[in-house]
């Protein structure tokens, strides 16, 4: 009976150690631009790129939100569904955003689960 709970007491500490945390929602302020344009040059925002960003997220190229210290963070979830078609009013525009981040083959990852424009 006691190496029952001894075994029961391991499993259940070896449990925790691989399921991961849940993370918590954080809000980020940015902008919404093109993977590829604001990779080849961190400029490539607001206004005077605002065609060429949204062009391409149209083609359903990945988004991204470049927060106000210069961080990019590959948007995911319901907001780049359809070709990013729920961001596309947004690129260029100052926005608040909130959702779980991660990180995935070097990348940090925002999980969007709101997306609005910054009052």
């Amino acid at each position: 009976m006691r190496l029952m709970k001894q075994l029961s007491l391991l499993v259940g500490v070896g449990m925790m150690a691989v399921l991961p945390l849940s993370a918590a929602e954080v809000t980020l302020k940015g902008e919404i631009a093109d993977k590829v344009c604001i990779t080849k040059d961190k400029a490539n925002k607001g206004a005077d790129h605002h065609d060429c960003n949204a062009s391409c997220l149209k083609k359903g190229q990945q988004a991204v939100l470049i927060t106000d210290d210069g961080t990019i963070y590959a948007l995911a979830g319901s907001f780049t569904e359809n070709k990013n078609a729920k961001l596309l009013d947004l690129v260029g525009k100052p926005v608040e955003a909130k959702g779980e981040t991660s990180e995935k083959d070097g990348m940090k990852v925002l999980t969007a689960s709101s997306i609005m424009a910054a009052k």
